[in-house]
């Protein structure tokens, strides 16, 4: 087939709401409720464009590649090389000098502010400044507008949950904003799916298993029966049915210290290879499997492994870990966390987001991005703002105040603050403060990143996957491992998804990495891959693989398809450490204690600073940089 040829059949040619703003209008508080409201219409046969209210003027309904858009980060290179190491020329001096200013106006950032504001009251003036389009950093909001309603759904950090303990002020702060976690089960069920008897898959790809084919039932069915239907090798085939079994002891002889020492020191993939004698024809079936933040199989320390229920551990007698559930501190609002980062712009700009809301009203409320940067208001969010540098005015030990220049419209900006809280990604704080300790740039340039990708696909009805039976597909060997469907939560004044023949958000995710490196080296890797694409790129990609995880249904890519929405992150979440690719040191010497000490009237915020990528974790830094520089200044 010829490339033409495929690009025509996968609707590559198709001039849909991806790649540019089509069909576009104004949005306000009216139509915006009216979409979310709305009874879905019939959508066209043959396809056609995301219909609806679309502006350049309201963030969420800007497709294309969103995440870290290529505006947001065009200066990163210039900063990285060192070009501010100076403080930079001045194109505009503001002469404004705020209480506070925040660099960063994602969830740590957003949470700053609360908490300076609870502290000191609300006269305290404030600013933010965020290099992106919207607010939130990853609490991004992805909508789609077809066929009269409006279709949500989340573009990075997707709920407030955590296999820890939250901490009393981000339980308050959670509880101030209106959410009422233990009702999640109210609002997100699987009833749907059940109904109609959809569950996990697997789908084999002809690349690393000889043929493409789609297994339902992974995890439901019996291992064996589950095994007998996949493109498997007769090792392969009875090695993982061994495996999702009832182990032996793969370690007899060892003692349990010993057991514990050389997990923590192996990969899950070295485990599965030379003490569990697994077959390498299977390894490609863990290729999309691993640990939190793009740890997979070969980079995931088995021990981590084994405490998180992963195969083959079973026979080996380990002990039981006394680990927190609190199960039910667990919210999922239809656009994720960006419902959590409008409630905070709600009390911290209420002209920007008029009324009282809480979790039940915030999804439908309408953002009056034009009043985020009020000169009337005394908390301001500047958006398309990218901080170049920060410098105490004069020295450190005498500055009243603190220099940021920050770069808009192309020219660089200059703006004070009394006080600064850097919620920002904390490897990059060194280049914005050259200033700062060796000692310390060396611990915050410790961590690297974990690029993540968000996509969210628009399909006009979700037959296809009813017909196969699944509602997520786990694709090891293809460019996004996880595909779901995204039926979103019935709350926040938006109704979910109710019956196959109407249009659907479907959820894909890829941690880019690169096999067989150390995990640092596959994250600088996936960054780059991330950098380097094109939407072109990934909306091939991404077309072609639902024809192949689909086909047989009479799924359509080219009509089908009707709004793709790309998150990239190649300086995604935070750096998590773990027992293979880390030191073992006691907490106080940790990379990211030692880069997040307060310099002056600077703070550190962001999850970086708490090594944990968990909404919580935001929280927690946020307010302990703010503690911190109350502290200091005698305002505690």
């Amino acid at each position: 087939m010829s490339d033409q040829r495929e690009f025509h059949d996968l609707g590559m040619d198709r001039r849909i709401d991806r790649r540019d703003f089509l069909n576009g209008v104004a949005i306000g508080a009216g139509a915006l409720s009216a979409a979310f409201h709305a009874r879905p219409a019939r959508a066209e046969q043959g396809g056609g464009s995301v219909q609806g209210p679309v502006s350049d003027a309201y963030p969420p309904r800007r497709l294309g590649l969103r995440g870290q858009h290529a505006s947001a980060v065009e200066a990163f290179g210039a900063i990285d090389a060192g070009a501010y190491a100076q403080f930079p020329g001045i194109d505009v001096d503001t002469r404004e000098t705020y209480d506070l200013v925040i660099v960063g106006g994602g969830l740590s950032g957003l949470a700053a502010a609360y908490f300076w504001q609870k502290a000191l009251g609300p006269n305290q003036r404030v600013l933010l400044l965020d290099n992106h389009d919207d607010f939130g950093g990853h609490a991004k909001r992805n909508e789609f507008a077809y066929g009269g309603r409006t279709y949500l759904s989340f573009g990075g950090t997707m709920s407030i949950a955590t296999p820890y303990p939250y901490s009393y002020m981000s339980k308050r702060l959670v509880e101030d904003l209106g959410i009422e976690v233990h009702r999640n089960a109210e609002f997100a069920s699987r009833e749907l799916f059940d109904a109609y008897g959809l569950g996990p898959s697997t789908f084999f790809d002809k690349e690393h298993f000889g043929e493409d084919r789609l297994v339902a039932g992974t995890g439901r069915i019996p291992w064996n029966e589950f095994f007998a239907k996949a493109p498997l090798s007769d090792a392969a085939r009875r090695d993982l049915i061994r495996l999702y079994g009832e182990n032996p002891d793969y370690m007899a002889g060892m003692s349990m210290e010993q057991k514990l020492s050389t997990l923590a020191r192996i990969s899950y993939q070295e485990f599965l290879l030379t003490h569990a004698k697994m077959s390498p024809d299977a390894l490609p079936f863990f290729l999309g499997q691993g640990g939190r933040n793009n740890k997979r199989v070969d980079t995931t320390p088995a021990l981590e492994a084994a405490r998180r229920g992963s195969v083959g551990f079973d026979g080996l007698g380990l002990p039981k870990e006394d680990q927190f559930r609190q199960g039910s501190y667990t919210f999922h609002f239809p656009d994720g966390n960006a419902s959590i980062a409008r409630l905070l712009v709600s009390r911290l700009v209420p002209k920007a987001i008029p009324g009282t809301h809480d979790m039940h009203t915030i999804g439908a409320a309408a953002v009056a991005y034009d009043r985020l940067d009020d000169s009337g208001a005394a908390v301001r969010i500047r958006l398309d703002s990218t901080v170049t540098r920060v410098a105490h005015d004069g020295p450190m030990e005498q500055a009243g105040a603190v220099k940021i220049a920050y770069l808009r419209d192309g020219r660089m900006h200059l703006v004070r603050g009394r006080n600064v809280v850097l919620a920002c990604y904390n490897a990059m704080i060194p280049k914005l403060m050259p200033e700062l300790p060796a000692v310390q740039r060396e611990a915050l340039a410790y961590s690297v990143k974990v690029p993540m990708l968000y996509t969210n696909v628009l399909i006009r009805r979700w037959t296809a996957f009813k017909q196969l039976g699944v509602a997520s597909i786990s694709a090891p060997g293809m460019y996004h491992p996880s595909t779901s469907l995204d039926p979103g939560s019935t709350v926040g004044g938006y109704r979910g998804v109710t019956t196959p023949e109407e249009p659907i958000v479907v959820h894909m995710v890829r941690n880019p990495n690169k096999p067989g490196l150390p995990r640092k080296e596959q994250n600088r890797i996936g960054q780059q891959e991330l950098r380097s694409m094109t939407f072109h790129d990934f909306e091939l990609s991404i077309r072609r693989q639902f024809a192949r995880m689909l086909a047989g249904t009479g799924f359509d890519p080219a009509a089908d398809i009707v709004g793709i929405a790309v998150n990239r992150w190649p300086d995604g979440y935070a750096y998590t450490y773990d027992t293979l690719a880390d030191p073992d040191l006691p907490p106080e010497q940790r990379p990211h204690v030692i880069g997040r000490q307060r310099f002056g009237r600077v703070a550190i915020a962001n999850s970086d600073a708490g090594a944990a990528a968990f909404t919580n974790q935001a929280f927690d830094e946020a307010h302990r940089a703010v503690q911190e520089i109350l502290v200091s200044r005698g305002l505690a």
